[in-house]
């Protein structure tokens, strides 16, 4: 990988992912974030661990407690599919015809690239 080049990643934040491999295998929930550089996604409720954080006592009343936090670790890109309808897809990619209107009022004719399902070819 060049450095100006970033590994493309179809999942976006918001989506509902289902998990096809792994620990969690089956289970589904909502995108919280994408990590593009790690090809990783954090998702809701998926891949929970333990962290163990230390007492801070910087600052007053604005210091951690410290303790035991459960929180959410990304998993693989590759580890999950979008979920349509009842069932799990693949992500493709569709140049579409758009017409755009310039700040004078002329409009031009441009193309915007859409996510569609593999499964049913419709836009997601």
């Amino acid at each position: 990988m060049t450095e100006k080049s970033k590994p493309h990643v179809g999942i976006k934040k918001g989506d509902t992912v289902k998990v096809i491999a792994g620990k969690d295998k089956g289970a589904e929930g909502k995108v919280i974030q994408v990590l593009r550089e790690e090809q990783r996604v954090i998702v809701e409720g998926v891949n929970r661990v333990k962290k163990h954080t230390k007492v801070v006592n910087q600052g007053g009343r604005a210091g951690n407690t410290g303790g035991i936090v459960t929180a959410e670790a990304p998993i693989h890109v590759s580890n999950v599919m979008l979920v349509e309808g009842d069932g799990v897809t693949r992500i493709g990619y569709r140049r579409e015809e758009v017409t755009k209107r310039r700040p004078d009022g002329s409009t031009y004719k441009a193309q915007r690239s859409v996510r569609i399902s593999r499964k049913t070819g419709k836009e997601i």
